[in-house]
């Protein structure tokens, strides 16, 4: 009876190590399949194998799907129809001339979108309607200090700060409407970051939030085996790229977005003086329609710290209006010390705003600031 149970247990234990083995094979099969570097393939685990294909099945399913008219996108929304896909089949027939074609087209594709992301100076990110990254450009480690493969198939829930969940959904959320007006966005969110001031990669128990300013639009497809998703531009802030030129000018204000300094290109561009703006609401010279885009961005910048304006009108002393677009900080207070509880309150806001336009319907006056004192 004993040698009977002894001989079952060895015949358990062989069936588990087949099964183990060929569970490896599998894997590994899987794991070669995937478009990536052979030293990025090796450090796979199986958890890591399954979530990469899992979005590479995605991606080709966004890429090989059906978008439709504006029409039925909007019906598949108002039916509640928007799905995450499932994988599409598709063959590729071709001679030994067609590959070649299609390496070097490759080739020169993967070129030319390496230089828009080092013109962006961001990366891009493709988001599904739940919230899972379906794909990353491979830069974005070098913002993130994460990896694409350490992202894709996570869900930006579970990098993204908390107090930016509610924006995010709503952003996430497609409606009929905008189906119809291209359902555009522009938002700011705090994510996660293992890159240290010093620009080294640090464990992510230890990261720390990076704002980024995303931009892009919803996609929504009408095939059954369809992905609608979001396609994102994502820059980190604040951007490297903020130069001072002839069209640009800085400025500091108050928390309630009063100026308390204002340099001198300001007068060249808008004609007013640093003198009269002390104290005065940059409100107060803003476009009327476009009130709301300063709300948003002031309302960005006392919850996130920092925050991009996207174009607005500024009027003109003596008639007009010109389009700008600020870039905005707030800066802390400096002097830290451990026996003052307000050492971390905010000391100011800097921004710095592009003109971006010349003197648009200059025999236009929308309020009496622009009136030209004699």
């Amino acid at each position: 009876m004993t040698a009977d149970k002894e001989k079952r247990r060895a015949i358990s234990r062989e069936a588990a190590r087949r099964r183990r083995r060929v569970e490896s094979e599998v894997f590994e099969d899987l794991s070669r399949l995937l478009p990536l570097q052979q030293s990025v393939r090796d450090h796979l685990d199986k958890p890591s194998v399954i979530r990469l294909t899992l979005s590479y099945i995605r991606m080709h399913t966004l890429l090989t799907g059906k978008t439709g008219t504006k029409a039925e996108a909007s019906h598949k929304v108002k039916c509640g129809q928007v799905t995450d896909g499932q994988m599409v089949r598709h063959e590729f027939n071709g001679g030994c001339g067609e590959e070649e074609e299609k390496e070097r087209y490759d080739a020169d594709a993967s070129k030319e979108t390496n230089m828009y992301l080092r013109i962006l100076e961001g990366f891009m990110m493709v988001l599904s309607t739940e919230g899972d990254m379906i794909y990353l450009s491979d830069n974005v480690s070098k913002y993130m200090g994460l990896t694409q493969a350490e992202l894709m198939g996570h869900n930006i829930f579970e990098f993204s700060h908390p107090c930016d969940h509610e924006e995010l959904r709503n952003n996430l959320r497609v409606t009929a409407e905008e189906v119809w007006s291209g359902g555009k966005r522009d938002f700011v969110m705090r994510i996660k970051s293992a890159l240290t001031h010093r620009g080294r990669s640090a464990n992510l128990k230890s990261a720390t939030w990076k704002v980024l300013h995303c931009q892009g639009r919803s996609k929504v497809c009408v095939a059954p085996s369809s992905v609608s998703c979001l396609l994102l531009t994502c820059q980190p802030l604040p951007l490297s790229h903020t130069l001072l030129s002839t069209q640009t000018f800085t400025s500091q204000h108050s928390m309630d977005m009063r100026f308390t300094y204002c340099d001198q290109r300001m007068t060249l561009l808008l004609g007013y003086s640093t003198e009269e703006l002390l104290g005065r609401s940059i409100y107060d010279l803003c476009h009327t329609r476009d009130t709301n885009c300063l709300t948003k961005n002031h309302f960005n910048l006392c919850f996130k710290s920092q925050s991009v304006s996207g174009r607005y009108r500024m009027l003109v002393r003596g008639g007009g209006y010109v389009w700008v677009e600020s870039h905005s900080a707030v800066i802390p207070n400096a002097r830290s010390s451990k026996s003052r509880p307000s050492a971390n309150q905010p000391l100011c806001i800097l921004c710095v705003t592009y003109v971006l336009s010349g003197v648009e319907e200059p025999s236009l006056q929308l309020s009496l600031d622009q009136t030209v004192h004699i």
